[in-house]
Order: structure tokens, then C-alpha cells, then sequence
């Protein structure tokens, strides 16, 4: 006996389990005005419980394809792989594209060059509806691109690097000053910073609000070292300033971010060196590493996945002109002290 078919699961279904309108489930789906956010949740919750998604072919027909964002990233594979920024902040995104049915595509690039082929060839081909542009560095050639193309995108980054477009950011320069107030406060005059790569925008703000804030300390020593961001690098980086002699040996170390951290501790283990005794440590992008260390690890924490989030919501607003679409930041990285920081020995 031949099964019966399953029934094929329709708009007119899905307007039903929300008690709306065929038209309402429309505007939820195409991003339009005219329905509450508790509407457009209820819809959205019919949708995923009847496994229905709307017909891509319409929606391009239509003239609304929001279906492929694009993400490039210029980090080596292995690395990306081991970042929780990254892992956290992609989530973020996908959390908010997966309401819009809509999909990532990630690309890891060698060079800027590359982007820039690869941002225009997504565009030109129609692959993305729009883009999510990260690591801006002074002078950023993607800006004039972007502008040329017309293609819509959310910069993540200051607006003092991204050139007018649509951006979303943390504040590092106040972060980082909180950071060297409260270790400074604890008693070090003598505070190090393990930096990221020098040529990124993000790191240049964050080199200059140390110097800035060191000096309206009058530390006694403040030193910082560029590195990649990876463990290895921090590692180094750790090593050659704990071998210093003492009176030119920092007593605290703040770290661009959590991988390097870790790899900070392992080196003061090898040196024979006690945290928080000998040296306090900071981290930055505050992560489960950083609670799973011995001891554990103090950082300047922040919602990345909110991050990745609002930043995937700012570009929707952009990509369908709706909402506010323009530059705005997200919570400023918090302190959240740990068993690595305490007062320097006497």
C-alpha cells in the first residue's frame, strides 16, 4: 500500500499556529515595518516548530534576497580554529541569521588583496546580500571599495578607522585604561602590555590609551610588545619580558587576549614564578580558558556573542534600510578580577 505523502507545510500553516495573517508572516520574513518584536518572535517560533522556511526563489524574485551574509577573515585557519573571539562572536552572528533563515559565508583570506577580490566578487555575483567587515586597519582600503560597489556592510570597528560606514565597537581605549588603573591601584608601577599584531586599528587604540594612562599614572615602568595573538608569540613575549632583572621586570602583564594569557601563565610556571605572587596576569576577551586555568584567570570581560549578535542586526537594519542602521557601540569590556591579579610583594 502506498504511503500517503506528508502534507507540505505553507505560509498559510505558519499564519495559523502564530494567529497572524499570511501577510504578517511575510513582513516578519522580508524584515519589514509593521509588526512588534513580540510578533515577529511568535512567527519566527511557528516557523521553527512546523519546519517551514520561505521560498528563496520568491524572495529574490521579489527583489529582497537576504539570504547569504558574507564574513572574511585574514587569520590563518589553524589559528581561527583555536580563538574563542571568534568562535563566540561567529555564534553571535548565526544566532541572529538563523531567525532571518539566512546563512554565513565564512572566508578565510591571505592578505588584504584578497579581500578586497574576494568582497567584489561576492557582490558582483550576487552570492551575499551584504557583509561583515573585521580587523580594519589606518587608511583602510575596503572603505572606498564598499562605497564604490555599493555594497551594504557593518564594519566592526572604531569609527575612527572605518571611514563612515555603518560600524559597531567596543571601547578599548576606556577598557584598557580601567585595566591599568586596577592594577596600578593593586600597587604595580610597573605594568607590561602583550599587544596584538601592531598594524590593526583595534591595537594601535589600545596601545595609545596605555601610554596614555601609564603616564598620568607616572609608573615606574610600562612596557608593550606587539605580537600575533597566538600562544606561541605571547609565550615569547612573556619570556622576554620575565627575564629581564628585577628593578626592569614587570609585576603585571595585561594580554590583547585570552589564548595569550594562558600561554603567559605556562611561561611563569616554567620560570619558577607565582601567580599572583610574583607577577599578576590580565587577560583580554574574557573566555571559559580563562575559568578554567590555575589560578584562574582575571579579565576584562564582554558579551562577544552579543557582539556578533547586534552587529548581525545592525546589518539587516542596513541591508534593508530599516531601523537604525547607523554607527553605535556595544557595552564596554568590564574588569572582572580572578585569582591572577593581587598586590605586588613588598
Amino acid at each position: 500500500m502506498t504511503a500517503t505523502p506528508t502534507p507540505r507545510v505553507t505560509i498559510r500553516d505558519v499564519a495559523a499556529r502564530a494567529g497572524v495573517s499570511k501577510g504578517a508572516v511575510s513582513l516578519a520574513f522580508n524584515h519589514k515595518p509593521g509588526l512588534s518584536e513580540a510578533t515577529r518572535d511568535r512567527i519566527f517560533r511557528a516557523a521553527r516548530e512546523l519546519g517551514w522556511a520561505p521560498n528563496l526563489t520568491a524572495r529574490t524574485l521579489a527583489g529582497s534576497r537576504v539570504d547569504v551574509v558574507g564574513l572574511a577573515v585574514c587569520r590563518p585557519a589553524r589559528m581561527l580554529g583555536l580563538e574563542p573571539w571568534y568562535m563566540e562572536f561567529v555564534s553571535g552572528v548565526e544566532s541572529v541569521l538563523a531567525e532571518h533563515s539566512c546563512s554565513l559565508l565564512l572566508r578565510l583570506v591571505r592578505s588584504m588583496d584578497e579581500e578586497l577580490r574576494v568582497q567584489e566578487a561576492w557582490w558582483r555575483g550576487r552570492q551575499v546580500g551584504g557583509s561583515i567587515l573585521v580587523d580594519f586597519q589606518a587608511g583602510d582600503p575596503r572603505v572606498g571599495l564598499v562605497e564604490g560597489l555599493g555594497l551594504p556592510v557593518v564594519a566592526v570597528g572604531h569609527p575612527s578607522l572605518t571611514g563612515g560606514l555603518p560600524s559597531v565597537w567596543t571601547d578599548d581605549a576606556t577598557a584598557v585604561t580601567e585595566a591599568v588603573r586596577y592594577l596600578a591601584a593593586l600597587g604595580h608601577r610597573r605594568i607590561a602590555r602583550v599587544g596584538g599584531a601592531a598594524a590593526l586599528g583595534h591595537t594601535a587604540i589600545r596601545t595609545a590609551a596605555f601610554d596614555e594612562a601609564a603616564g598620568a599614572l607616572e609608573l615606574a615602568g610600562a612596557w608593550q610588545v606587539a605580537t600575533d595573538f597566538s600562544g606561541d608569540a605571547g609565550a615569547r613575549a612573556t619570556r622576554s619580558l620575565l627575564t629581564a632583572a628585577v628593578p626592569d621586570r614587570p609585576t603585571a602583564i595585561v594580554y590583547d587576549n585570552d589564548i595569550m594569557a594562558v600561554a603567559g601563565l605556562s611561561v611563569a610556571a616554567e620560570m619558577g614564578l607565582r601567580v599572583p605572587e610574583d607577577v599578576s596576569l590580565l587577560a583580554w576577551d574574557d573566555s571559559q580558558l580563562c575559568r578554567l586555568t590555575h589560578p584562574t584567570l582575571s579579565a576584562m570581560s564582554h558579551d562577544v556573542h552579543g557582539f556578533g549578535a547586534e552587529v548581525a542586526r545592525t546589518l539587516f537594519g542596513v541591508i534593508t534600510a530599516e531601523g537604525t542602521a547607523g554607527s553605535h557601540p556595544v557595552p564596554t569590556p568590564v574588569l572582572t578580577p580572578r585569582g591572577s591579579t593581587a598586590p605586588p610583594k613588598v
